[in-house]
């Protein structure tokens, strides 16, 4: 398998055009598609060449209460915050002056060590993380572990480990392989 990036993450809101208005006009994301019926509404935001950022128009959507970023909750959960990824600091201190200039709460720029990150809610309440990564450091090519107390399976490094789940026994052939038509083909049409 070949993972190219987040396709795109979906989000939901109340507000497509306060939404679009900060992602797209403030944040400089580009919309490139839109599906939508009465009701219903889903658009898409580039993020880069292979990632996307995506949002449900739904009636009685309303914003999410704001909860800081990472700090510890408990119940169900699953998600803290989206963090997009900048080239430098020069793109990082762009987007926080951005952010102040439409009075947009963001915080001051954090050094985490092997990235620097802002701080900041979309219109949705969602919590977003800016970071550039600290010159020289690449966890990527030289993974780190520095939790004090890791679990047996962490201890086992960074890459996959082999035979921890059953392997395919009978891959899809071409003769059966079927994809099924869904919400978004009418973007083919208007591309004709």
């Amino acid at each position: 398998m070949h993972y190219t990036g987040i396709n795109h993450l979906a989000m939901a809101t109340g507000d497509m055009d306060g939404t679009i208005r900060f992602w797209r006009d403030l944040l400089g994301l580009r919309l490139v598609a839109g599906l939508g019926r009465p009701g219903y509404r889903h658009y898409f935001f580039e993020i880069s060449p292979t990632d996307m950022i995506a949002f449900f128009e739904w009636d009685g959507v309303e914003p999410i209460p704001e909860k800081d970023h990472g700090v510890p909750v408990r119940g169900p959960y699953a998600f803290d915050h989206v963090a997009i990824g900048v080239r430098d600091r020069n793109d990082l201190f762009e987007i926080k002056d951005k952010l102040e200039a439409a009075d947009v709460w963001v915080s001051e720029v954090i050094d985490h060590g092997f990235i620097f990150s802002v701080y900041a809610f979309d219109p949705n309440g969602i919590a977003i993380e800016f970071s550039c990564p600290v010159p020289g450091v690449d966890v990527r090519a030289h993974p780190a572990m520095v939790d004090k107390r890791p679990s047996a399976v962490t201890l086992e490094g960074a890459d996959p480990v082999p035979g921890t789940w059953p392997t395919v026994t009978r891959p899809t052939p071409l003769s059966e392989r079927r994809i099924y038509p869904g919400e978004g083909r009418e973007i083919l049409a208007e591309e004709e």
